[in-house]
């Protein structure tokens, strides 16, 4: 008869249950995020998940780690597969594989993390204070641009709404995630310690929290001019119709439309690829736009693909492009972070034609300047622009701090249908908000479209799958925020001097 086996245990008696079991914490994990928003859930999973980095060897915390990803990332970014089987039209094994493929390489970023945590905490509780933060916000910010980069599900994002928030503008959503982990690990040293010791870890438990709810009552950025009037028009038109030749003349209608009954607004937003075509094909109407811009003296922004032909080059360059015209200029931000296997295809030439054969997409976006010209509204208020998920990247939009008075945000959260992505992509320009300091005016084709204030918080937003005309109040702010200043260098050169300092120790001690 098998000896009874304490829970405690499982990691090294029974390890594929330990596995399976750290695959449905990685599963939970995900209610901490948006739209369920539990998000002191984290600190409940991080318990476990350190306790067995901390038990076992660097080898065996490693493949919990791994289990821990899978879990996290099949159950996070399982609308992939609604993107290229349902909207893209590819087959089922192509959307199996990429999805798969890429919930493989993130476990794989979290088995490094489980044996650096294992490998460099030597067994010594408080190690556990140092090294899981650092270690966290390295495979986090690794991620976010190794092989063009995949940051989401950063644990930073989960605490938007916590008193942990707070420390966003200072240490942006990679210090929000070392400071969760730091809580997390200080109630395990608690659990593990007695008498004053105790009393010290519980002091990292609370503090995080405490030094945020207090920060999140700064104000670190300050009204720049009076408050604008703004206006986001959302069509409303699912994935499947957008590009129907049937749907192309109601949509520019309605845009136009719209945006007319607006005159009084001094911006109109619509969303990523509103116009459903390449530039010179909608001249005309582009004609008619910036007419309408000069009559009501407001500027108006949309997402189109730019067709550029450069000086010297046969074949036309395409951009996926917001244009901002005000009736004098005609301006424009194109995207610089495509999406791999979306609007562009790193593949040999080979499968470039056997994908061609199969009708399925094939051709590249071109992709735009790292650094670009502002757009500028009529009454001189610069924007900070991005597309679809280059709000994600913590940094993208920094070179244009503090000079930008207002974030832009369109996107095509479309294709990702009635799932958890669109409101997980709300929750991370949010983020942004905060880190900035400033307004957001956020525009997608099927919501969510919102408007965000300068805390962070959701001040507007639609129902999505519908037409939507929203205007609100929007105040430009200036200044800088702390981490507009600093970025992720902070945090980043902390933590490589924290894990270098254990590498050594450990070197040491071998």
């Amino acid at each position: 008869m098998p000896r009874p086996t304490s829970i405690l245990l499982l990691p090294a008696d029974r390890p594929r249950l330990s596995h399976f079991a750290f695959f449905l914490l990685g599963c939970l994990t995900t209610l901490a995020f948006a739209p369920f928003g539990l998000s002191l859930l984290i600190l409940v999973v991080l318990v476990p998940f350190l306790y067995v980095c901390f038990t076992i060897s660097p080898r065996d915390a490693a493949k919990h780690g791994f289990w821990f990803g899978f879990g996290l990332f099949l159950t996070g970014t399982y609308w992939i597969y609604i993107s290229v089987v349902i909207f893209g039209q590819a087959p089922v094994w192509i959307a199996l594989f990429l999805m798969i493929g890429l919930v493989l390489i993130m476990s794989v970023y979290f088995w490094i993390l489980a044996w650096l945590i294992s490998r460099l905490s030597h067994g010594e509780p408080w190690y556990l204070l140092a090294v899981a933060p650092a270690a966290w916000v390295i495979v986090e910010w690794a991620r976010g641009w190794l092989f063009t980069g995949f940051p989401w599900m950063a644990l930073g994002y989960s605490q938007v709404d916590s008193a942990l928030g707070g420390w966003a503008p200072v240490l942006g959503v990679y210090g929000v995630s070392a400071l969760i982990v730091l809580s997390g690990a200080a109630i395990l040293v608690a659990i593990m310690t007695r008498g004053r010791q105790q009393i010290v870890a519980m002091t990292f438990v609370l503090l995080p929290g405490i030094a945020g709810a207090i920060l999140k009552s700064v104000d670190w950025t300050r009204p720049a001019g009076e408050p604008l009037r703004a206006t986001i028009v959302q069509g409303g038109v699912s994935q499947d119709r957008k590009w129907l030749p049937e749907q192309f003349q109601p949509t520019l209608t309605f845009y136009r439309s719209e945006t007319l009954k607006v005159a009084d607004s001094d911006i109109v937003l619509w969303p990523e690829v509103a116009i459903p075509a390449v530039t010179d094909r909608v001249e005309g109407y582009i004609q008619l736009l910036e007419s309408d811009a000069r009559a009501n003296e407001q500027t108006i922004l949309f997402g189109i693909l730019e067709r550029v032909t450069e000086r010297g080059d046969d074949k036309p360059s395409v951009y996926n492009a917001i244009i901002g015209v005000d009736g004098s200029n005609r301006m424009v931000y194109r995207k610089r972070h495509l999406v791999p296997f979306g609007e562009y295809f790193p593949v040999p030439e080979t499968v470039r034609e056997w994908m061609r054969m199969l009708s399925l997409p094939h051709s590249d976006l071109s992709d735009g300047d790292d650094e670009q010209p502002l757009i500028q509204m009529a009454g001189g208020v610069k924007l900070a622009s991005a597309i679809c998920y280059e709000d994600a990247y913590a940094a993208e939009q920094l070179y244009a701090l503090p000079e930008a008075g207002i974030l832009i945000n369109v996107s095509n959260d479309a294709w990702f249908g009635d799932s958890i992505a669109p409101h997980q992509h709300l929750q991370i320009a949010r983020m942004r908000s905060l880190e900035a300091g400033r307004f957001t005016i956020r525009a997608t084709n099927t919501g969510v479209s919102a408007f965000i204030g300068p805390k962070g918080k959701v001040q507007q937003t639609g129902p999505q799958f519908e037409p939507v005309t929203m205007t609100r109040s929007v105040q430009p702010m200036q200044g800088s925020t702390p981490y507009v200043i600093v970025g992720n260098w902070l945090i980043l050169i902390m933590s490589w001097v924290i894990l270098g300092v254990f590498w050594l120790r450990s070197r040491a001690n071998l």
